[in-house]
């Protein structure tokens, strides 16, 4: 016994379906997303030590700081913008490893220090978040790789020293800023040096080193690395080795200045940039392949025979599961009119329309107690039982008129 429908049936895909459809995807970037942590706390575990003085690693600075030593250089370590203000003094090298991990306030600070004590300060990797306070008149340009470059500048620490390991940073000075570059990339210099931009005793240079390369123990006996490094870090009987650190309680008092999206870009290797765009790109063009095609419908050859009465039966299923009256309802009564009409002398072109095919139907049946308009072109069935009531009356209208 069958049963009016009030609701509609869904035929959105069901949370279970979305799941199933999805979680392939979702393993895969559950797994980049694991491989990228375990990357960077290695990466980070590797790079704890870098440009330290202390630290015999490839990435450290020990033997540079000893060979300074052994020059009669008197090497200082700070770990706090305090401890590097208060050790900085004339006739002193500040060594700045990462200016662009302090704030603003530090950086203000630091430049306070810079002009009114230090005789050099070394800036290493500066980039935009560092250059407006640190280097007035500096601005950075697109990164580079560091590889074997020459100098092509009258600096005679560079002209002694000849090529070295550098690239990272490249900048670029505004007009009518003094500087030495050194060091080209594409034109624009790995290595600047802003002579005289002290305001203390005595005069103060900077100088803007691209990539640290040539402070690691890894690299310093190649080329002329350890040459240029000792002439930038030597040149002074002291040196102030500062390293910044996220933990200093300076660093609590503001927020890191500059363009905050391009600071966290920087701590991103480029090679997971360069990884993320291209599985952006593969999705893309994997959402293409499967995408669904749009244009015309291609017939196509079924692999097997299919009986017809179980295409009508698969229909009719389709049909019920989605409450599809009216459609059910409409491919009866249009295939009943299309074999009515032969049997009526009506052109088949003319099956479909009330004014030709009702006035043959009653010419051919003028007794019949069937109303042959609702039955042909009536509305929609409200339930199952009137839709299967309506499938029986078309099956005997349709055997009066063969009998008639």
């Amino acid at each position: 016994m069958s049963h009016p429908v009030t609701g509609t049936t869904s035929t959105a895909p069901s949370a279970r379906q979305v799941w199933t459809r999805v979680r392939g995807a979702v393993l895969v970037l559950a797994l980049i997303l694991t491989g990228g942590l375990a990357l960077a706390t290695v990466r980070f575990t590797d790079a704890h030590d870098a440009l330290d003085p202390r630290s015999a690693d490839p990435q450290g600075s020990r033997a540079v700081a000893e060979l300074l030593k052994a020059r009669g250089v008197t090497v200082t370590l700070a770990t706090t913008l305090a401890e590097a203000t208060a050790a900085t003094d004339t006739g002193t090298t500040l060594l700045v490893t990462a200016p662009d991990l302090l704030t603003g306030t530090q950086q203000s600070t630091l430049h306070s220090a810079m002009t009114g004590s230090a005789t050099r300060t070394v800036l290493v990797g500066a980039g935009r978040a560092s250059l407006g306070t640190l280097a007035p008149g500096v601005t950075s340009a697109p990164s580079t790789p560091v590889e074997e470059r020459t100098p092509g500048c009258a600096l005679p620490a560079a002209t002694r020293a000849g090529s070295v390991d550098l690239g990272g940073e490249r900048y670029e000075t505004s007009p009518g800023t003094s500087a030495e570059a050194c060091y080209r990339s594409n034109g624009l210099p790995t290595l600047l040096l802003l002579p005289g931009t002290g305001s203390g005793t005595g005069t103060t240079d900077t100088v803007l080193l691209g990539s640290p390369d040539i402070l690691y123990n890894s690299r310093l006996d190649q080329r002329g690395n350890a040459s240029l490094a000792l002439q930038l870090l030597g040149s002074q009987p002291h040196l102030v080795w500062y390293l910044p650190s996220l933990s200093d309680t300076s660093a609590t008092t503001d927020a890191p200045t500059g363009d905050t999206t391009g600071n966290f870009l920087s701590l991103i290797p480029s090679g997971w940039l360069w990884g993320t765009l291209q599985l952006a790109l593969a999705a893309l063009l994997a959402a293409l392949w499967r995408g669904r095609r749009l244009g015309p419908l291609v017939t196509e050859r079924l692999p097997v025979a299919l009986r017809a009465s179980e295409a009508t039966e698969g229909r009719a299923r389709l049909y019920r599961k989605a409450n599809a009256r009216d459609r059910a309802a409409s491919v009866l009564r249009t295939a009943t009119r299309t074999r009515l009409a032969p049997l009526l002398g009506v052109p088949i072109q003319d099956a479909h329309s009330p004014d030709r095919l009702l006035p043959a139907l009653s010419a051919r049946l003028p007794e019949t107690t069937a109303d042959p308009r609702n039955l042909l072109f009536g509305p929609a069935p409200a339930d199952d039982a009137t839709l299967i009531r309506l499938a029986d009356q078309l099956d005997a209208l349709e055997r009066e008129v063969r009998t008639s």
